[in-house]
């Protein structure tokens, strides 16, 4: 038993003790050259074994080579994301995490990466080369220093283009504050937020204090100095009431039916506005009824001799320019004759004719015996002194004065659509609006005749209109075929027979308001017995609705001869847009339609046009609180 322990001891000295002594001896002989060198070669050859990676699925060893800083910023133009340099910090270990998947790859698709992640990890940069074009390849720095240029030049760019000034809309908090004005409706009528009695005060509230904050505002520069304040803290409530309710069906529900309600009241409201327009057009401001009483009893306190125009020899001259107005507006009227005075060339060849009801014949003399003309010749005449117009001759006189038209106008009727609205204007009964189909009956003596509506404005001299030829038609006028809605198909009835087999749909319309009548063709012509046969045919309002243009252009169709658009500019009266150059350009601008110049309701930016010929410190019109 001892003999064996003696056995075990000693050979667990020489196995303990016999390692280190020669170690002992190997560090001592490493002093000596050469036990150095054997020892680095050693090292070396063991290296070199652990390099071929050919045998291991490991990455290549680093070599001595310093790695190089990576670049700060990493974008393509296909990268969605742009790395910062806390990102690029994570790179190392997102490369040993690609290795360890690699190692399933094959030999040629691991190479490859491993190129790349050397490229990468020692900073490689590739020098310029010279592809087969011709055109030079940059280095990795170089490209990746470039975008990042161009990145920056982008951004650069992009933080000038969204200055507030330019981009930022000037009603851009009025849309928000909106917008959470209908959330919060929303939200107040969802069964979740109602079931919040604190939540349904706090909300209700938000949109009382919104509603006063935004008030009448159209822009933000309308708005209160807390309005930010209020934005906030409606915001905060809207929030609220997002985490509160799940349920988003019953959110689309209420949208859909607010959209609907809406939708309803804007028809509602476009009806009634249209139903406004008209009736503001139908009527006129207090102003304008005070001018005739006040100019009717100056004109009757006068003397006979006094109630006389001058130069009345002139009236019947064929040699002088004519013009021919039909109007009861005294200051619609009086800016239509200063305007085409005082742009006229030679005043003094030129003779105004202008024939009003009897309600304002004296009030329109003493307009123009106060204010005359200049060296131009006015006459102003009453329609009831034309005994020849009267129901036997005339077929509309006859309609006007009918118990159906009466009717139509002033009663309940079943017809009350948009498209009617318009065409049932008391202005229609007035025999003033049919007089233009009876110059030649007005005017026997004269050969041409310039007529004239009351809601234009001359703007240059209109002389030269009496020389142009018209080539055997009796109407010279502005063609109207910019527009769709001026054509034949939107004034006649085209269902009728009679209109579909005499006339085209698409033919163009023309305008009414300056137009040159040959009175001499007329006559030969016959074209005012050409009218009354059309009259008698639409005794029952089938082939048009009422108004002069329908029957204008029945009866001098293939009789009117197109004048050049410069003379005469039409929409004033209705169109925002019409074109500023064509208005400055024209001879005649016309304010047709609704919005006329003397009404509250006209378009601001066209009312200068027409008001520069009006004198508002005139004694009549200061006494009868009339004001641009």
């Amino acid at each position: 038993m001892v003999a064996v322990r003696n056995v075990v001891l000693v050979l667990l000295c020489i196995t303990v003790v016999a390692p280190l002594v020669l170690y002992t001896d190997r560090l001592g002989n490493f002093k000596s050259p050469s036990a150095k060198q054997e020892f680095i070669d050693e090292v070396a050859a063991f290296a070199h074994s652990a390099g071929d990676s050919g045998h291991l699925n490991l990455l290549p060893q680093e070599t001595s080579t310093v790695l190089k800083e990576p670049i700060g910023v990493v974008y393509t133009e296909r990268s969605t994301d742009t790395k910062t340099p806390q990102d690029l910090q994570l790179a190392e270990s997102r490369e040993h995490v690609s290795a360890r998947v690699l190692s399933t790859t094959n030999e040629d698709e691991q190479g490859k990466t491993e190129n790349l992640i050397r490229k990468v990890t020692d900073g490689i940069t590739q020098e310029t080369k010279a592809d087969a074009n011709g055109e030079k390849v940059t280095s990795q720095e170089e490209q990746t220093a470039g975008t990042s240029g161009e990145v920056t030049n982008r951004m650069h760019r992009s933080s000038e283009t969204n200055k507030p000034n330019d981009k930022i809309p000037s009603d851009a908090r009025v849309r928000q504050l909106k917008d959470q004005l209908v959330r919060a409706k929303v939200y107040l009528s969802l069964p979740a937020v109602k079931n919040n009695p604190h939540l349904t005060r706090e909300l209700r509230l938000r949109v009382k204090e919104v509603s006063r904050t935004l008030g009448d505002a159209s822009k933000d520069s309308d708005l209160p100095k807390n309005a930010n304040e209020r934005m906030k803290a409606m915001e905060q409530s809207l929030m609220k009431g997002s985490q509160i309710q799940d349920d988003c069906a019953a959110v689309v529900k209420k949208l859909r039916a607010m959209i609907h309600s809406t939708e309803e009241q804007l028809r509602a409201h476009k009806k009634q506005t249209l139903f406004l327009t008209q009736l503001t057009a139908k009527t006129l401001p207090k102003g304008l009824h005070c001018l005739p009483l006040r100019l009717t009893t100056e004109y009757y306190s006068l003397n006979s001799s006094e109630q006389e125009f001058p130069n009345q020899e002139k009236l019947e001259d064929p040699e002088l320019f004519h013009y021919a107005i039909f109007s009861d507006n005294i200051l619609a009227t009086a800016v239509v004759v200063n305007s085409t005075v005082s742009n006229a060339k030679h005043p003094s060849k030129h003779v105004i004719h202008i024939v009003t009801d009897r309600l304002n014949y004296a009030a329109m003399r003493m307009w123009f015996l106060a204010n005359p003309p200049g060296r131009a010749t006015i006459q102003v005449q009453n329609i009831e002194e034309f005994t020849w117009l009267n129901a036997s001759y005339s077929p509309v006189l006859r309609q006007l004065g009918s118990r159906s038209m009466i009717d139509y106008y002033f009663r309940a009727h079943r017809d009350t659509s948009d498209s009617n609205l318009k065409f049932r204007n008391p202005k229609y009964l007035s025999i003033l609006n049919h007089l233009r189909f009876y110059l030649p009956e007005i005017f026997p003596k004269l050969n041409k005749v310039l007529f004239l509506d009351d809601d234009i404005v001359v703007q240059k001299d209109l002389s030269g209109l009496w020389s142009i030829d018209l080539k055997g038609n009796v109407n010279g006028a502005v063609e109207t075929c910019g527009e769709s809605f001026h054509r034949f198909d939107r004034y006649l009835n085209f269902s009728n027979p009679l209109i579909a087999k005499n006339f085209d749909p698409r033919a163009c319309g023309w305008a009414y308001g300056m137009n040159v009548f040959d009175l001499a063709e007329w006559k030969r012509q016959n074209i005012t017995e050409v009218y009354h046969n059309w009259q008698k045919l639409n005794h029952g309002r089938q082939l048009w609705k009422l108004g002069t243009l329908p029957p204008g252009l029945i009866t001098f169709w293939k009789r009117t001869f197109p004048l050049n658009r410069g003379w005469h500019v039409l929409g004033l009266g209705y169109n925002p847009s019409v074109n500023q150059r064509e208005i400055e350009r024209a001879a005649v601008i016309h304010y047709n339609g609704n919005m006329k110049p003397w009404l509250e309701i006209s378009i601001p930016k066209y009312r200068s046009y027409w008001s520069k010929y009006v004198n508002y410190d005139h004694l009549y019109l200061r006494e009868c609180n009339i004001n641009p």
